[in-house]
């Protein structure tokens, strides 16, 4: 396994990158929306200037085509006119609409929010208020910069995401590593403890010895494969799911305190499904051991097997402490543990033999202060 680290420095260097551009078009698209304002409040100073100069003409007076066409030329600016006297004329804004003084009163004040007043006035005397707001394209250009936060924010959360996934999934091949070189260490003293024993049997020792040696060789060797499974696509057999499950639960049951009640129960006296024998095995071991420690020695373990359709569950049920509703979640995280001297790994490994290695799915089924009920969900063979 190779973890270089100028791959971290880049990612993170590509990263600031991106966001320094974004940032700089959020920064010049700002920029530009103040811009365009000030241009808009210019266009609207010369509209009120000519409106001005043809309200104090007389009818034989000609202004000539400029005014024409500085009225004809604004048409996306949304305006009031109030004169001195108090009436108002409306322009660019709905037709249906113009006539109601209280629409008209209600844009006066949004206007006034939007845009400072233009006061019209012709030879030192106050003829009219010109209130205006934004445009469709200065509204449009307004939320722009909204948009690109949003943008920034997905982005980030993208990046962060990536960079999460990233990381669980070198930590995902450390852990697979490790297994491996777990095994592989365990497999040259295994080898050796194996020639051993034949000698003891040689030597006529007590049989009971070689016999118990023997059980705890097989045991090594169990782990081994365990652990040899980790990290690479284990091979599936059709195996019977509910005597499988009842042997590693009744493994646990001889080496518990006698403090412990255990129960086995199932609707089916046997059920084929595609199998991993070692890591489903760990499954139900590290089920029953988290279930005993969560009872501090003393309690009631039990097992259930239904079937449904298609569908078997196990449920692994104990009287312990239970859950809190927050953590439930987050117990299958590898580190995520509740003991002293845990390494939260136990459910970490439960939740990726059951759902990576088996195409099931584990989960806290219930959980309160008088136990817990934990689900395995696999598919049958038939």
């Amino acid at each position: 396994m190779n973890f270089n680290p100028k791959n971290k420095t880049i990612n993170i260097s590509l990263m600031v990158g991106a966001f320094l551009i974004v940032s700089l078009i959020l920064w010049n698209t700002n920029s530009f929306f103040e811009k365009f304002k000030k241009e808009e409040r210019h266009k609207m100073e010369i509209w009120a200037t000519a409106q001005a100069e043809f309200l104090q003409s007389s009818q034989t007076q000609d202004l000539g085509d400029l005014h024409l066409m500085i009225f004809q030329n604004n048409t996306s600016t949304p305006m009031i006119l109030v004169n001195k006297s108090g009436s108002f004329s409306a322009k660019n804004m709905m037709s249906t609409k113009i006539k109601d003084s209280v629409f008209i009163q209600e844009k006066i004040e949004q206007f006034k929010k939007e845009n400072t007043p233009v006061i019209m006035n012709h030879r030192g005397d106050h003829i009219a208020t010109l209130y205006y707001g934004n445009s469709e394209v200065l509204n449009k250009l307004k939320y722009y910069p909204l948009a690109l936060m949003l943008i920034i924010f997905l982005f980030g959360a993208v990046i962060f995401f990536f960079f999460k996934t990233n990381k669980a999934s070198e930590q995902s091949k450390l852990w697979a590593g490790m297994a491996k070189e777990t095994a592989h260490q365990i497999g040259t003293p295994l080898t050796s403890l194996l020639g051993w024993n034949e000698l003891l049997k040689d030597e006529n020792i007590n049989p009971e010895i070689s016999a118990e040696i023997e059980k705890d060789i097989f045991r090594l060797q169990t782990i081994t494969d365990r652990f040899s499974n980790i990290g690479s696509l284990p091979k599936l057999e059709a195996m019977d799911i509910v005597a499988e499950t009842r042997s590693a639960f009744e493994y646990i049951k001889r080496r518990s305190s006698k403090l412990i009640q255990f129960s086995f129960d199932s609707q089916v006296e046997s059920l084929p499904v595609l199998l991993n024998k070692p890591l489903f095995n760990w499954t139900i071991e590290n089920l029953v051991k988290n279930g005993i420690d969560a009872m501090r020695g003393k309690g009631h373990i039990a097992i259930e097997i239904t079937h449904i359709g298609a569908v078997v569950n196990i449920l692994v049920s104990d009287t312990g402490h239970g859950i809190p509703k927050g953590n439930q979640q987050s117990i299958f995280n590898p580190g995520h543990t509740s003991k002293k001297r845990g390494w939260g790994l136990g459910l970490s490994l439960v939740k990726r033999i059951v759902e990576e290695y088996h195409n099931g799915k584990v989960k806290v089924l219930s959980s309160s202060k008088e136990g817990t009920v934990m689900q395995i969900s696999l598919k049958t063979k038939v």
